[in-house]
């Protein structure tokens, strides 16, 4: 048995004109799109950039989806932004258990849709046995990085994207399930927003598939951006029930240290030259006081989104590592500048400590997973990571994954 999972974006920018001035544009554009989404028979449909603010496109793809036996959420963005999302499973494969919505209420207006399904025809390893056979999916569009600043909201995005399908499990005492995550991530391989999804335990289902290392960001791309640029933002991420993942929360304090360590050397590309720009003028250390005015000054507070009193402290105290209220030169080049193990290695080390050392509050039990069979992109072309003049469907590739239900062993707390 498998699954299609289906990503594309449906409105399309143009800088030469408007199509949403062109009914007969945008219509016919819209009508490929659909021949291609029945025709592909995906079996979960994920839209972004989704016209939600245009009744007779809401209409025709209500219609359409609706009679090839699809059960359809859409979700505009907030202060009537007039686009948003489409999430659509196919009722032969899927039972709707639970549809949630997330507001991220930022200055990028941006949501996610939270979709918790459970197998229709379980797998027949999985029949009569009690194992779960339920998948929670999500599908989103992240805010666009017009500024360096910009990109510490894509990662509270993805943050709060984490923390409630974390709540949402807690709340319904839900046992360990299969994540898939959908969308325009508006960031590539080399980000901190796919940083981020990594050290939680999620892996890019079309990089598995072709046996892509995170290294390898060069190799494809999905997106011609408004500035002619491309690049990889088009992700649908796995995370099997098994697999190690830290506590949300401190995965995202690592993050935004991480993040404030690339702009400090950006800023500042020497060591003297960033130790300097930390400390306050006359003194020969770093005080929290000169901490948070260089923070303003790499726009990472003071600002409508930037970290709250309360994450800068956070981050603050992954400085101050002995907690004496000041950083000496010495302190700052071991712990930041020129730090004794990369943030990679201590995944590393902790995902080893974790599988050697027993507990006692856990137990084994069986449940389901996925397996990536297969991944496609379409056009080919950016498959070789080239952008094909001639294609005119979208500014986005369609994204296409094969997933197989498999079964896993996973440990969960003992209550």
């Amino acid at each position: 048995m498998y699954f299609c999972f289906y990503v594309l974006v449906v409105l399309k920018q143009d800088q030469s004109f408007r199509e949403s001035e062109n009914r007969g544009c945008w219509l016919a554009r819209n009508q490929r799109i659909l021949d291609w989404l029945l025709f592909e028979k995906s079996s979960i449909i994920c839209l972004q950039e989704f016209w939600v603010g245009n009744e007779e496109l809401v209409n025709l793809y209500e219609k359409r989806l609706g009679d090839a036996g699809y059960i359809h959420f859409k979700l505009a963005r907030t202060n009537n932004r007039g686009d948003g999302l489409l999430l659509a499973v196919q009722k032969e494969y899927f039972k709707v258990v639970n549809y949630k919505e997330l507001h991220f209420n930022d200055c990028g207006d941006r949501v996610a849709q939270l979709l918790h399904v459970e197998l229709a025809f379980p797998p027949s390893q999985c029949q009569n046995s009690g194992i779960k056979q339920e998948v929670l999916i999500v599908n989103t569009h992240l805010l666009f990085p017009h500024d360096s600043s910009l990109c510490l909201v894509r990662l509270h995005q993805v943050y709060k994207i984490l923390q409630y399908v974390e709540s949402y499990q807690n709340e319904y005492q839900l046992k360990p399930l299969p994540i898939i995550l959908c969308g325009d991530w508006n960031g590539s391989k080399r980000g901190h927003v796919y940083k981020f999804l990594r050290t939680q335990g999620f892996v890019s289902s079309y990089d598995t598939a072709h046996q892509y290392t995170d290294a390898d960001a060069h190799k494809w791309i999905s997106h011609r951006n408004h500035l002619g640029n491309t690049c990889a933002v088009d992700f649908i991420w796995l995370l099997n029930p098994d697999k190690y993942r830290k506590l949300v929360k401190a995965s995202w304090s690592e993050a935004v240290f991480d993040m404030f360590k690339c702009l400090l050397r950006r800023a500042s590309p020497t060591d003297s030259d960033a130790f300097s720009f930390l400390k306050a003028e006359n003194e020969d250390c770093v005080t929290y006081s000169g901490f948070c005015k260089a923070l303003q000054q790499l726009n990472l507070v003071g600002n409508c989104y930037g970290l709250s009193d309360e994450e800068t402290k956070e981050l603050w105290f992954q400085v101050d590592i002995d907690g004496n209220g000041v950083i000496d030169y010495k302190q700052f080049l071991h712990h930041l500048w020129n730090p004794t193990e990369s943030s990679d290695q201590r995944d590393e080390n902790n995902n080893d400590k974790q599988d050697d050392v027993p507990n006692d509050s856990e137990e084994e039990e069986e449940t389901i997973g996925f397996s990536v069979k297969n991944a496609v992109m379409f056009p080919s072309e950016v498959e070789k990571g080239r952008w094909p003049e001639d294609y005119s469907l979208s500014d986005h590739a369609r994204l296409t994954v094969v997933f197989s239900p498999i079964r896993i062993s996973c440990s969960h707390m003992i209550s």
